[in-house]
């Protein structure tokens, strides 16, 4: 197996792996600047809320958005969120030939979301080894690289 494939910074090597990188997708009708925009504005689906987040000018915007007050999430957040999640990675690399073409060369890397500010989606900053963070981001890429190779 290949060395880990650590990401982050949208402007930085393997930046397409981003969730905040430029990346349009269309979903539910509706075209999305960023695939963070369509992942936080679900918290909310079928309110204003989620045009008012789809609208956000950054995805960091649209994360912060997502921690107001007057914004709770959806009941049923935590039960469904991966799902979310996986569905905006799917028409990401579905939807951008060369957004694809990167992600399989990638070919068998683990891939890691590497910062210490997240221990859910990213490594929680121990580099992949699980110790700190459950790196999910990381891994429901793999599993669409899995799907994209059988395709």
């Amino acid at each position: 197996m290949s060395d880990p494939i650590l990401f982050y910074e949208e402007y930085l090597a393997y930046g397409f792996l981003s969730n905040f990188a430029a990346c349009p997708i269309l979903l539910k009708g509706q075209l999305w600047p960023t695939t963070e925009h369509y992942y936080q504005a679900q918290k909310y689906a079928g309110t204003a809320v989620e045009e008012i987040i789809r609208q956000a000018y950054s995805p960091m915007m649209s994360k912060e958005l997502t921690r107001l007050p007057q914004y709770p999430a959806r009941a049923d957040w935590d039960a469904i969120k991966d799902d979310v999640m996986r569905s905006a990675l799917r028409a990401k690399f579905a939807q951008h030939d060369h957004l694809r073409t990167l992600l399989l060369e990638t070919g068998d890397a683990l891939l890691v979301e590497h910062t210490a500010n997240d221990t859910y989606w990213a490594d929680g900053g121990d580099g992949g080894t699980g110790s700190l963070g459950k790196n999910m981001l990381g891994k429901l890429l793999m599993e669409v690289r899995a799907e994209l190779r059988r395709t």
